[in-house]
């Protein structure tokens, strides 16, 4: 069995440790965090041990998840690769491109796996939105939407740097599984609270593929959308001879989550169905993952390609 380590015991870390259980070639061998109390509430939900440090953890398993703040990705992530661990990270995989680049590296230097946390991909919908394109059956692509609204009150988005940073990376990596490369982007940004945070809580990106489509980015913590046919989270993809969807709103619950209003049932399964790809055919079987660390540099080229269109209020060729 694949002995699976935890380097993070936030929310995060029971879904993923829910994608452990559910793989058939591997166990939760333990965990650690930088507040004690943390992973002793997760350990005993998945009955494994906590662990002093960091290090002790990563000498003692094979594959490590590293489920911290983007700004430790980097440190975990090479200190994982050095002892000779694969490793799934977290997205955004890190905070530059420079770093990600330095992971990916040294991973090919050690012979290891390391592949992001890029869910929503491994979602069968999505996956199957990719087989309609990649046969024609769509015909010549047209256009591609991927919406977020969900509200996150200001108590929570104040924990985030801004949607672009904190969410876009979910668009980015969607559209370069379904549509390709983007060649120009364009992005606008807002902030629509009570004034008590002031990074974005609103973008939107209108991106220009080199297969001539357009794509559409729509993140926002600002509101819900509770209208028919909801933008809750919603991927569609429109081509000439055909098209496609794929929706939160095709499985909710009626209760509250933690932030939002209700309980989206396919968020879960995206972070299990990662988490059990990697183990069971990455790691299992020497598949590649559905998306690797290149993905994850184009990703934050999107992402500061962003940034840089807010910033000087113009179009970016990347």
């Amino acid at each position: 069995m694949i002995k699976v380590g935890f380097i993070g015991a936030g929310d995060i870390a029971y879904l993923h440790g829910e994608g452990v259980q559910a793989s058939y070639n591997a166990q939760l061998h333990g965990i650690w965090n930088r507040t004690r109390t943390k992973a002793e509430e997760k350990a005993s939900l998945f009955d494994t041990r906590v662990f002093d440090t960091a290090e002790e953890l990563i000498e003692a398993v094979d594959v490590v998840y590293v489920l911290t703040n983007m700004e430790t990705h980097h440190a975990y992530c090479m200190q994982a690769i050095e002892a000779g661990k694969h490793v799934l990270v977290e997205k955004p995989t890190a905070v530059t491109i420079e770093e990600i680049e330095e992971i990916k590296a040294f991973a090919h230097q050690k012979g290891v796996q390391v592949a992001p946390v890029h869910n929503y991909i491994y979602e069968a919908p999505v996956m199957r939105a990719k087989e309609l394109i990649e046969s024609g059956k769509l015909g010549d692509l047209v256009s591609l939407h991927v919406l977020y609204n969900i509200h996150h009150p200001e108590e929570v988005a104040a924990r985030y740097p801004g949607v672009i940073r904190q969410i876009l990376t979910h668009h980015a990596y969607c559209t370069l599984y379904l549509v390709g490369q983007p060649e120009l982007v364009s992005c606008m940004k807002a902030t629509v609270n009570d004034g008590s945070v002031p990074q974005e809580n609103l973008a939107m990106v209108t991106m220009k593929m080199r297969n001539q489509a357009l794509s559409h980015l729509c993140a926002s913590f600002a509101a819900d959308d509770h209208a028919g046919d909801p933008w809750t989270f919603m991927i569609k993809v429109i081509g000439t001879k055909g098209a496609t969807r794929y929706s939160y709103r095709d499985w909710v619950e009626n209760t509250p989550a933690v932030v939002h209003s209700q309980t989206y049932s396919a968020y879960p399964y995206t972070i299990r169905s990662v988490g059990q790809y990697f183990l069971e055919q990455v790691i299992g079987n020497q598949r590649p993952p559905l998306s690797s660390l290149d993905d994850a540099i184009t990703c934050m080229k999107i992402i500061e390609a962003c940034e840089q269109s807010v910033e000087e209020q113009r179009h970016i060729s990347i």
